[in-house]
C-alpha cells in the first residue's frame, strides 16, 4: 500500500539490474515516487513489470554527459553500483565511478545520494573490497550532495549473494571444513529492513551527510548462522570443523566449487567474513524509524526467504516479499529447480 511519500519527487536507481536496485524500484513506485533508472542495457529492464511505469535511461555510470541526462531534474540518487570481481583493477574503476558521479549529482543540483555500502570494524586493515566500498562513500560524501551512506552485513533475503552462499553451503555439506573466522560476529538483516532504511534515508535533512549502521536485531558468527538455517530448512545438524590456516583465496575456490555461487563473487563475500562486522551504533532508528513491527529476527528473515523456493516461474520483484526469490535474480540463486538445490535424504 503507498503512503504516499515519494509523491511528486524523482528518484534515480543506479544497478537497477541488482539484488537490491530490483527490488528497490517497484517500492519507490508504490511509494509514489517518479523513478528513473539508469542502466548500459534498456533490454536488460525490458521484461520488469514495472518497466513501464518507470523512466529508463541507457547509458553508462561512467560517462558524464549519460549521468547529466539521468541525473536532470532528480531529488533524490540512489547509487548501487560497486564491482564484485576483478583483482585490483575494480578499486580505481570504482573511485573514478564515485567521482564521476557525486560531481554530476552536484551540477545536476540532485539533493541527496543514498549508497548502501559495507559494515565495517573502526580501525585495522580490510580487504580490497570492503576498503574500496568504504572509500566510495567517503568520496560521495565529499562530493557536495547531502549523502545517506548505509552500512550493512550479510543480507537476508532469496537473491542475496551472502544469503545464498550460506544456504548452498548448508545444503551441500552437511560436515564442512571451514576456516576459524567463521566464528567472527555478524550482525545481518532482512532484505525488507534493507529497502525500509533505503526508501526511509531520501527523507534525511539536508545536514544528515554520515555513514549509518544498519543491522538487524541479533548478533551470530557464520557457524550459528548455519546451524540454524539447517534447523529452519529442516535438514540435520550441520557440522562445521575449524581448521587455523585456509586463505580467502583456496576459500572462495572452495565455495565456488561446492556451490553454484560464482568463484570471481565468492571472493569479496569470503573476504569480508575476516571481519567482526557489528552495528557501532544505531542512529538510523531515530533518523528514519525503525522498520514497522520492529527489525526482523534471523529466523523470521530466512524462514521468509526459502518460503519462496519452489515458485515457478518465479515471481516479479514488487509483486512477493522481496525475501522471496525472483524473476530478477541470477538461476543460481534460490532453492527451487533453478537454483539446483540438491536435497538427497534431507541430509
Amino acid at each position: 500500500m503507498s503512503t504516499g511519500n515519494g509523491a511528486g519527487r524523482r528518484a534515480l536507481v543506479t544497478g537497477a539490474t541488482g539484488y537490491i536496485g530490483s527490488r528497490l524500484v517497484p517500492r519507490l513506485l508504490d511509494e509514489g515516487w517518479t523513478v528513473r533508472v539508469l542502466t548500459r542495457n534498456a533490454g536488460r529492464v525490458a521484461d520488469r513489470q514495472w518497466a513501464e511505469q518507470a523512466e529508463v535511461a541507457e547509458g553508462d555510470a561512467t560517462s558524464r554527459s549519460d549521468l547529466a541526462a539521468a541525473l536532470a531534474d532528480v531529488d533524490v540518487a540512489y547509487y548501487l553500483l560497486h564491482s564484485m570481481d576483478g583483482e585490483g583493477a575494480f578499486v580505481e574503476r570504482d573511485r573514478e565511478m564515485a567521482r564521476t558521479f557525486g560531481l554530476a549529482a552536484y551540477e545536476a543540483g540532485v539533493s541527496r545520494i543514498v549508497y548502501l555500502s559495507g559494515l565495517h570494524p573502526q580501525g585495522g586493515t580490510l580487504s580490497d573490497h570492503l576498503a574500496s566500498r568504504v572509500e566510495v562513500g567517503d568520496l560521495l560524501m565529499a562530493s557536495g550532495v547531502p549523502t545517506a551512506v548505509l552500512q550493512a552485513a550479510v543480507i537476508l533475503g532469496s537473491g542475496s549473494a551472502s544469503f545464498e552462499m550460506l544456504r548452498h553451503l548448508t545444503y551441500r555439506l552437511p560436515v564442512m571444513v571451514a576456516p576459524k573466522w567463521l566464528d567472527n560476529r555478524i550482525q545481518p538483516i532482512g532484505v525488507r529492513d534493507v529497502l525500509h532504511y533505503l526508501v526511509g534515508a531520501a527523507d534525511l535533512p539536508p545536514e544528515v551527510n554520515r555513514t549509518l549502521d544498519i543491522g538487524g536485531p541479533e548478533v551470530l558468527t557464520y557457524r550459528e548462522m548455519i546451524t540454524r538455517f539447517a534447523r529452519l530448512a529442516g535438514l540435520l545438524p550441520r557440522t562445521v570443523v575449524s581448521v587455523p590456516v585456509l586463505t580467502p583465496w583456496l576459500a572462495s575456490q572452495w565455495v565456488g566449487f561446492v556451490t553454484p555461487v560464482p568463484t570471481g563473487l565468492a571472493k569479496p563475500l569470503v573476504e569480508s567474513l575476516l571481519h567482526e562486522v557489528v552495528c557501532t551504533e544505531n542512529d538510523i532508528d531515530e533518523l528514519v524509524g525503525p522498520p514497522p513491527g520492529g527489525a526482523i529476527g534471523f529466523d523470521r528473515a530466512v524462514t521468509d526467504a526459502i518460503a519462496g523456493d519452489d515458485a515457478d516461474p518465479r515471481p516479479e520483484p514488487g509483486t512477493v516479499d522481496p525475501a522471496r526469490v525472483s524473476a530478477a535474480d541470477p538461476p543460481w540463486a534460490g532453492g527451487g529447480r533453478k537454483g539446483g538445490r540438491q536435497v538427497p535424504g534431507r541430509a
